[in-house]
């Protein structure tokens, strides 16, 4: 499994990378070619009997997001753009298509578009969420400005998790765990917070204290499946094969797609 990258509670990103292709560009995710569901058609229908609706159009790129479209969802979005290029809502969910899809270049760019129209905070974290995995440094100035706008405590938590996924990016792991720690005392639930703080002891090889961690992370959330699966890594990485083999079913009855888990259990001769 890779590690948890910056999520931010509070807008629904995914947990995993997004990787770089060795000529610099962000490999895109396999565009989905199935046919579409019956509901998408209907929509796409409306659209072509109203195409300057915009408010259907939306609806359509949410639904061509949700199901993998990526490309037509992005020639919607530009589309939209073409008319209204000062609209910082229709940048924002551009960029939010282009990330979902694995272009962190093409939404680095939708959400600076739409900041310097808006310098909105969800924009902002998303900014420095993508940032973070870069190891660029304007993360920390993109957090700055959102901290000044003194939010509350979800907002702080927020921002603590990307400053330390950041520093863990960037080998500053005392950085990187004192963030993940003011993120926790702000919302002791960011499940996300705990595998990133524990993943940093377990690149390190100090499997117990991993283990603490992810023990823990398991008592706030008993149905977070990744809190056993990192379990069941540190006790593979301790040569305790019967403990790792159950946190890996354990993690599996929580989430049957977790194919790590299934690898970890076929490296164990299950």
């Amino acid at each position: 499994m890779k590690k948890a990258v910056g999520v931010i509670a509070l807008f629904g990103f995914m947990t995993l990378n997004t990787g770089c292709g060795s000529n610099g560009k962000e490999e895109q995710q396999t565009e989905n070619n199935d046919a579409l569901p019956a509901a998408v058609e209907k929509m796409q229908a409306a659209v072509k009997q109203k195409p300057d609706s915009t408010g259907l159009r939306l609806r359509l790129v949410d639904m061509l997001d949700s199901i993998g479209h990526y490309k037509e969802a992005a020639a919607e979005m530009d589309s939209l753009l073409v008319k209204d290029s000062s609209n910082y809502g229709l940048w924002f969910t551009k960029a939010q298509v282009l990330e979902h899809s694995g272009d962190t270049t093409g939404a680095i760019k939708g959400y600076s578009n739409a900041i310097r129209i808006y310098a909105a905070p969800d924009a902002l974290l998303s900014l420095a969420n993508l940032y973070a995995e870069k190891k660029d440094k304007r993360t920390l100035d993109a957090l700055a400005t959102v901290q000044q706008m003194r939010l509350g405590r979800e907002t702080d938590a927020n921002c603590a998790f990307i400053a330390g996924v950041y520093y863990a990016r960037t080998g500053n792991a005392a950085a990187a765990l004192e963030q993940f720690d003011n993120c926790i005392a702000n919302n002791y639930t960011y499940m996300e917070a705990y595998i990133e703080k524990g993943m940093l002891y377990f690149d390190r090889k100090e499997y117990k204290q991993a283990m603490e961690v992810f023990r823990f992370a398991s008592t706030v959330n008993t149905l977070y499946a990744d809190a056993y699966y990192y379990q069941a890594r540190c006790y593979e990485m301790m040569g305790q094969k019967d403990s790792a083999i159950l946190r890996f079913k354990q993690s599996l009855s929580l989430d049957k797609g977790l194919k790590e888990a299934r690898a970890g259990l076929k490296r164990l001769g299950e």
